[in-house]
């Protein structure tokens, strides 16, 4: 569906330089504070940006060769994009029809009654939960294959970063070859919607692992200074030195509640995780 190789962007302060790979119907996370480099690949993605280096491919072509018919196979959500304010949604609708050969109006403005979004209101006017909703209803109205998706949840509360996952699970369920490529800081966000996750810092992949094994393998051992010492350490991917000893992070946590009873092992979130991959020391 989506494979990037070796993919390079050079700034004055920052270079990027990724790999990643989407599967056919599979969601892939992309996570990393901001300033990581998510958005620089995503425009990379969609021809936004020229890159130095490296190669993408999209649906089996190369993304400099697809046409206009395999672009409307992609529905697309930027953090810095978007219809302008003063249209309504009733405006964007006779847009989207001739952007799109296979726009379902009815679909879309059934959608659009379900979330209680205004037909008649400037977009101007709508909260940050509402615009983002609708952005999300215009990627997937035009049986999209594949979504990229860049910080599509930022600054929602809980309840409509909810409702928003609950719109993409419902994309993917109608169609089991549908993918989904989504980026955000949030890992919460990520770890019930995701297949696997990358995790991306200083325009660098750090992490790449199937969620089910990073919540299930991975865990970090609290333990004090004499522990330490009797730890084997066959198994620890990163130490970090903490007031009571160390923090230790491991992708073998049955090994450790095996054979260490008495430390304490935490399965830890994918935040703690992060952390202790980028601010963790090499053993």
């Amino acid at each position: 569906m989506l494979k990037i190789e070796n993919l390079k962007k050079h700034y004055d302060n920052f270079f990027l330089e990724c790999s990643l790979q989407v599967n056919p119907g599979q969601v892939t996370g992309l996570i990393g504070q901001n300033g990581s480099g998510k958005s620089t690949t995503f425009k990379a993605i969609l021809d936004l940006i020229h890159p130095d280096g490296g190669s993408i491919t999209l649906f089996g072509k190369d993304n400099q060769d697809i046409t206009p018919e395999d672009k409307e196979k992609l529905g697309v959500v930027l953090s810095d994009s978007g219809f302008s304010g003063y249209l309504r949604i009733k405006d964007i609708i006779p847009i989207l029809e001739n952007m799109y050969r296979q726009f379902d109006s009815s679909f879309f403005i059934k959608q659009v009654q379900r979330f209680s979004l205004p037909m008649d209101k400037q977009i101007k006017d709508f909260s940050t939960g509402m615009k983002a909703k609708l952005k999300v209803l215009v990627a997937i109205s035009h049986n999209a294959q594949l979504l990229i998706l860049d910080e599509p949840t930022a600054g929602l509360d809980v309840i409509a970063r909810d409702e928003l996952l609950d719109m993409l699970r419902e994309f993917l369920e109608e169609d089991d070859e549908r993918s989904i490529l989504i980026s955000s800081h949030i890992s919460s966000d990520l770890e019930s919607l995701c297949d696997d996750l990358y995790m991306i810092h200083d325009g660098k992949i750090i992490l790449h692992e199937d969620t089910d094994i990073l919540l299930s393998n991975y865990a970090l051992l609290k333990v004090d200074n004499k522990q330490y010492e009797a730890l084997d350490k066959s198994y620890i991917l990163r130490v970090k030195k903490e007031s009571y000893g160390y923090s230790c992070l491991t992708n073998e946590r049955q090994y450790y509640l095996e054979n260490y009873p008495n430390i304490t092992i935490e399965a830890g979130s994918i935040d703690e995780l992060i952390t202790m991959v980028i601010r963790g020391n090499n053993f």
